[in-house]
């Protein structure tokens, strides 16, 4: 099967998954792609049950995809910088502080409590994982996926400032993860140093050196934009800064999704502002909403079909339910004491703790980590309950963030939630 056959069974599928979802059953659209994927899952292992085999086609069909590669080193450079466009570098710079406690000591604090947490359940549970593989399952939940989040934030009248805060963190926690991640995985495979100075200079590379990437090949493409009036050559160039991005930051060892984010920031604020006609900006806005939908839509159409892939049992399925609650008590703590402790500073309106605690939706960057685990004994079961744990969060929490802010944007006692005096 050659890529091409690859493409057109994802976007055709896609595509029918879609017009089910927006005939009869009307959820919102990655939402509702997922869940009829699940169904579609469903369906084919009970009809392999009884003996027709249309599984084994299908599982060797998603091997053949490889969900890790494809979206860790494809299409996740292009979602990010399709939704990074959109932030305002106005308003984030006002949410900096929050942003940047919640994408740097939220993450790392997560991965330790979910590690730790993880370990005491999945002993209790029977699945006697080690504590070092626990540590890795809590990096790669503990991101707030940016492509659910941001799909999911279009639907939800969320208050503007918690809007920006959220999308904001899931930008950069996302980077940030998937540094901790692989700074972990290195450390388990003797591949980079366990000394302590050793491990900071490995996440300061990382972490800066995709900032400072994404900064330099952001203004060069800037300067290019500026000196051209052609919303085609313009579109072009803006594709090539996310390919480059990603490519380069592989090969100079920093983290590609920051570079990418740093970029579209840039490109989306100050190019958008300074380098662009207003016909470029309609065109450029029209391309990647595009390019953002499609790609979410073949995105999570897979993440209902690796179902399949999965090795599920019982005694994995309620270390699931658990470790979703888990994660979920995790985040509550991880948000709600940095908002805590600058309470007065940052003058918190009401639920923005629950807010920011429901509204982190994990997703598919997740899945992909789970994925890229070196084969071990424990591999299938943390890969099966990091899938539960997405699904679980994808279809409770985002089913339900709607309901949860219109209840904190509701007036009460004459005041509407803007007003109010600032409380978590």
């Amino acid at each position: 099967m050659i890529a091409f056959d690859v493409i057109a069974i994802l976007v055709t599928l896609a595509a029918v998954f879609s017009y089910l979802n927006t005939r009869w059953l009307r959820l919102p659209t990655t939402i509702g792609l997922m869940l009829v994927a699940l169904v579609f899952s469903g369906t084919l292992l009970v009809v392999d049950h009884f003996g027709i085999g249309l599984s084994p086609t299908v599982r060797a069909f998603l091997e053949r995809v490889n969900f890790s590669e494809t979206l860790l080193h494809g299409m996740l450079c292009f979602l990010l910088f399709a939704g990074s466009l959109h932030i305002d570098l106005g308003d984030l710079s006002k949410n900096k502080g929050i942003i940047g406690i919640l994408a740097t000591v939220g993450v790392v604090g997560s991965t330790f409590l979910v590690g730790a947490g993880g370990w005491l359940l999945f002993g209790w549970t029977g699945l006697g994982i080690p504590f070092f593989v626990c540590l890795l399952f809590g990096a790669l939940i503990s991101p707030t996926d940016p492509i659910a989040v941001l799909a999911i934030l279009k639907t939800a009248k969320v208050p503007k400032r918690l809007s920006t805060q959220i999308a904001g963190e899931s930008l950069f926690n996302d980077g940030v993860a998937v540094v901790v991640f692989v700074v972990l995985v290195r450390l388990a495979t003797g591949a980079g140093s366990a000394e302590p100075v050793g491990i900071a200079i490995m996440f300061v590379r990382e972490v800066l050196g995709g900032a400072v990437l994404g900064l330099l090949l952001g203004w060069v493409t800037y300067l290019m934009i500026r000196r051209v009036d052609d919303y085609q050559a313009e579109i072009l160039l803006t594709l090539a800064l996310v390919v480059s991005s990603q490519a380069l930051a592989r090969r100079l060892h920093v983290s590609g999704p920051i570079a990418v984010v740093v970029a579209g920031l840039l490109i989306g604020n100050h190019g958008r502002s300074f380098a662009m006609s207003d016909r470029t900006r309609e065109n450029l806005d029209k391309f990647w909403e595009l390019i953002d939908e499609m790609l979410n839509a073949v995105l999570f159409v897979l993440i209902g079909l690796e179902v399949i892939l999965i090795k599920l049992n019982q005694q994995v399925l309620v270390a699931s339910a658990f470790a979703a609650l888990l994660v979920l008590a995790a985040r509550y703590v991880t948000v709600g004491l940095p908002l805590l402790a600058f309470r007065s500073r940052w003058q918190i309106p009401r639920g923005t703790v629950r807010l920011l605690t429901w509204g982190g939706l994990r997703g598919g960057i997740s899945i992909a980590l789970a994925l890229s685990l070196p084969h071990g004994p424990h591999r299938d079961a943390i890969l099966a309950i990091t899938y539960g744990v997405v699904v679980s969060s994808i279809l409770v929490q985002g089913l339900t963030i709607k309901v949860l802010a219109r209840r904190l944007a509701a007036p009460e006692d004459g005041k509407t939630a803007s007003t109010e005096a600032p409380a978590a």
